[in-house]
């Protein structure tokens, strides 16, 4: 066998930065291999451009003109439409009622759903008893909003099963309107969201407490906690991540809720249900205002967005 000799020409520099030389132009990549991944995503952003970006880009010219779709050459009015909305006080009313709506919905899906996770987690119930419970609190989820609707209306009607079952325990006298009672109808619809969204987030933080450590709860124990301790000082920071991510995320969800509220009080009686969804509707399809509409719109979608940058600031602190 013949041993391969060095040419004796060629420098020990010249022998060392061949090969590098031949590796980096192997791992350089090619033009068009820059452009394969952005035609594997091109049907994704096209659609993306199409239904999201240019109607965005288009509510948003709306906004600053005066008579658009029913007009061929609408005026620029400037920010005049947000003055508009901004001091129109069924707007003002809309938001007043966004705000509770959603924070009492949020703040009782947080709520329930810790509580039913806990149970449906605890070691005091049996396998067959928890899967058992587990169909039974997640049927409100299963329904779509339309059955709700439908199954809610029937049951708080003057003549409905509620105003039986209250009346037969004593509860309360006569009939009462729950969705049309100006004093009644927010809380109930309210009620009606609560009792529709909890299954989805106990269902999160069931996921969330089941993915404790046990040896967190068994040193806790060691050193003397009680199971109150166990939970505030072992259970809630362990979860922090998740009600943060959960609560933000429910606030981005209720504020933009329409068809339950549309199907049940359709933002009455007397505006007491009145939400931004509903304003922003009506403004463009009841009253064909379509430029207040689109002002509308855009500060909705301002909102969404300061509570979509904390959830995404959220999820990089995970």
């Amino acid at each position: 066998m013949e041993t391969a000799k060095l040419d004796p020409a060629a420098s020990p520099g010249t022998a060392k930065s061949a090969p590098s030389a031949d590796r980096r132009r192997r791992t350089r990549p090619f033009p068009v291999q820059r452009v394969v991944p952005f035609g594997y995503l091109s049907p994704t952003l096209i659609l993306i451009f199409v239904l999201m970006i240019i109607p965005i880009a288009m509510v948003v010219s709306y906004s600053f003109k005066d008579n658009v779709i029913v007009e061929q050459n609408p005026v620029f009015t400037g920010l005049a439409n947000y003055t508009t909305v901004l001091t129109d006080p069924d707007f003002l009313a809309a938001l007043k009622n966004t705000f509770i709506f959603i924070t009492l919905s949020t703040l009782a899906h947080l709520g329930l759903g810790l509580v039913f996770a806990t149970m449906l987690n605890s070691p005091l119930l049996g396998g067959v008893t928890k899967a058992i419970f587990r169909i039974v609190y997640i049927l409100p989820w299963l329904f779509t909003v339309a059955v709700i609707a439908v199954i809610w209306r029937l049951m708080l009607d003057p003549s409905g099963v509620v105003n039986y079952v209250l009346t037969a325990i004593g509860v309360i006298r006569g009939e009462v309107s729950w969705l049309s009672d100006p004093n009644m109808a927010l809380w109930a619809l309210t009620f009606i969201n609560i009792w529709a969204g909890f299954p989805f987030f106990m269902i999160s933080i069931l996921a969330g407490l089941q993915g404790i450590s046990p040896v967190l709860y068994e040193a806790a124990a060691v050193d003397g906690a009680t199971p109150f301790r166990q939970f505030r000082n072992v259970t809630l920071p362990q979860l922090k991540p998740v009600l943060l991510s959960m609560a933000v995320l429910d606030l981005i969800w209720t504020s933009q809720q329409f068809a339950l509220i549309w199907m049940t009080t359709g933002g009455g009686p007397l505006n007491v249900t009145e939400m931004l969804s509903t304003y922003t509707y009506k403004q463009a399809f009841s009253s064909y205002e379509f430029a207040t509409a689109s002002a509308a719109a855009v500060i909705v979608l301002l909102l969404t967005m300061i509570l979509a940058f904390f959830y995404v600031r959220l999820q990089k602190e995970r």
